[in-house]
């Protein structure tokens, strides 16, 4: 059962997380929770944490699937697939009713209140399982809903919560979870998640080769790279030996241009501050450094006042490529 009408929903993909068939990468995450499960007695709550994109949703999914399939996991899974497993519970931001549909940017009180009421029912088998996708969506009342779920969890229930930055999530809810802490993967890995899934169009092993490269072992963030312009901006800066003015402002074109998604952006602010920072690591040069620290805050205030991001880009990129000819 999802508390999300997947109408429009740009999370409905192939690759959705629910989909997966096997979980690569995060082998000793998945035996702490087997061993403790199968131990009898197992904690309620568990906090799946580790960077954006890296699996924690994909192993969730692929645990609940296993408590909730002892007798037959492979009917589990399918339910699970099918967003039709009575048992199974997603919390997860909705859409809004705006034509078009967008992903609202909070999970609502309302809908973790769903959650305690799902699990206020008699289970179809032996289990029931909530699943928090992610929790840093939650806002100060619905983590507040949700923490007196945990402080006074019903029978044979077991929560999975997600969350990207568990710095951010309010502390005594943590304080109640077991933590699976999830760490990023190799390239090898997330180029091998990526090979398998049904890219259109089919992307080559090149390319995939170099969005693993680039997403420091998230292949999340690999497929995004994939299919963003942020990225092949980036490859423009990262790529030329010098950067006219002229080739600057192409850049931020492609990048943050009239017409262009926020993704993109922000794909290339996150790969291009990698960048800078490495430079800085391997230079050991200070001017690095400084000119990191002013991006990050430049690029922070554009998107929370919402200011114009392509001017952002041309400053970034201008700042960069001053301390390159001075270097």
């Amino acid at each position: 059962m999802l508390s999300v009408d997947d109408t429009d929903d740009p999370r409905e993909v192939p690759w959705h997380p629910r989909f997966a068939q096997t979980i690569i990468g995060h082998d000793t995450s998945a035996t702490q929770f087997r061993h403790v499960f199968s131990a009898g007695k197992p904690h309620h709550a568990w906090l799946l944490t580790g960077a954006k994109g890296i699996g924690k949703a994909s192993l969730a999914y692929q645990l609940a699937a296993e408590i909730l399939g002892t007798q037959n996991k492979d009917q589990s899974s399918r339910w699970i697939a099918a967003r039709a497993h009575p048992d199974l519970f997603v919390l997860e931001r909705r859409l809004g009713d705006s034509k078009p549909k967008k992903l609202k940017t909070e999970i609502a009180v309302n809908d973790a209140r769903k959650l305690q009421d799902f699990f206020s029912h008699t289970s179809s088998g032996n289990w029931r399982v909530g699943l928090i996708d992610a929790a840093d969506d939650l806002n100060i009342e619905s983590a507040n809903a949700l923490l007196k779920l945990v402080e006074e969890p019903p029978p044979k229930c077991i929560l999975f919560l997600v969350c990207h930055l568990p710095g951010r999530l309010l502390r005594t809810l943590k304080s109640r979870c077991n933590r699976l802490a999830l760490q990023n993967i190799s390239t090898d890995q997330t180029f091998s998640i990526l090979s398998r899934l049904a890219l259109e169009p089919r992307a080559t092993d090149e390319d995939i080769q170099l969005a693993a490269r680039l997403s420091f072992g998230s292949p999340g963030r690999a497929l995004a790279i994939l299919k963003s312009d942020g990225a092949k901006g980036f490859q423009m800066v990262a790529g030329a030996q010098r950067l006219a003015a002229s080739d600057i402002v192409a850049i931020a074109n492609k990048v943050a241009g009239r017409g262009t998604i926020l993704d993109n952006f922000n794909i290339f602010a996150d790969l291009f501050l990698d960048w800078v920072a490495d430079r800085a690591a391997v230079t050991g040069d200070v001017r690095f450094a400084d000119a990191h620290i002013a991006i990050s805050e430049s690029i922070r205030v554009a998107n929370a006042f919402n200011l114009d991001r392509r001017q952002t880009v041309i400053a970034a990129v201008s700042l960069v490529t001053d301390v390159l000819k001075a270097a």
